[in-house]
């Protein structure tokens, strides 16, 4: 029982990308333009440099770079894709369909990938997608069985170093524990996994790009095999399964000089693998 209590708690501690799903942009257009502009940003990281949102200016879809003066974007009238600024001159500059250039990024495997995230650590049933600098992490509507691997949106390990410190805060919007009644008073469970969900976490070389990444998350697990065993074992709790957790809320980062010197709970180095908990006000290396 222990155990899996624990579980459950470690569960909660490490959901670091929690947050409110936002209404996303369901249509295929949009879809496709997000997939094409993620592959060229990691493709072409002289022209698209950082992470930059869609906008929307009928009939367009566009990102720009700053950085480089580049719009990039789909005309959703003719479908086609168009690049404008820098060094492509002042004049939209037309590259080719939208159909086509998805078709050869999906054949050659092209890296549509979200850089503040591993979507190959992600467990079943949990789905990312990004929208500019925006990821949304969702169970889509659905109460799943909980993970035994609790990192759910994992950053993704570094080759080299990158310098780039970024601490990332939870912000709860909402939660729910159903299944668990209790004869009077507040829930001690919702308070416990509450106030586990709010914990910092800071990452040591963080993938460039990451910076100012906001993951909005709509997740809710099947936790009854964590405590289902508790039914007879606290005066005034009943247990009727299945017991779930659903939660929402806002993971938000910011860039740091160092994170030992942050108030975050955790700290993770992604090129060596090492990470630290904080304990009684001192970071101490637990991997």
């Amino acid at each position: 029982m222990r155990k899996r209590i624990k579980h459950l708690f470690l569960l909660i501690t490490t959901l670091i990308f929690l947050g409110s799903i936002q209404p996303s942009l369901a249509d295929a257009i949009t879809d496709d333009t997000n997939k094409l502009l993620n592959w060229a940003q990691n493709t072409f990281k002289d022209l698209f440099p950082s992470i930059q949102p869609t906008q929307t200016l009928e009939p367009w879809l566009y990102r720009y770079y700053p950085k480089t003066g580049i719009y990039a974007g789909v005309n959703k009238n003719d479908q086609d894709v168009y690049v404008l600024g820098g060094s492509f001159g002042d004049s939209p500059k037309r590259i080719d369909s939208l159909a086509n250039l998805i078709t050869q990024i999906d054949n050659s495997g092209g890296n549509t990938d979200i850089p503040a995230c591993d979507p190959t650590k992600i467990p079943a049933g949990i789905t990312a997608s990004q929208s500019g600098n925006v990821v949304t992490v969702t169970t889509n509507n659905q109460c799943i069985a909980m993970p035994t691997d609790t990192n759910i949106c994992q950053v993704p390990q570094q080759p080299a170093p990158t310098n780039i410190s970024l601490l990332g805060t939870n912000n709860l919007n909402s939660s729910e524990i159903k299944g668990i009644t209790v004869n009077s008073g507040p829930n001690p469970f919702q308070a416990i996994v509450d106030a586990a969900a709010n914990v910092k976490n800071c990452t040591i070389h963080a993938p460039v790009g990451s910076e100012n990444t906001i993951v909005n998350s709509d997740l809710c697990f099947d936790i009854t095999s964590a405590i289902e065993d508790l039914g007879g074992s606290i005066p005034g709790v009943t247990i009727t399964p299945p017991v779930t957790y659903h939660i929402k809320g806002t993971y938000a980062t910011q860039m740091v000089a160092d994170c030992f010197k942050t108030d975050a709970s955790f700290v993770n180095n992604v090129v060596t693998g090492e990470a630290w908990a904080k304990q009684n006000g001192t970071f101490v290396k637990i991997k």
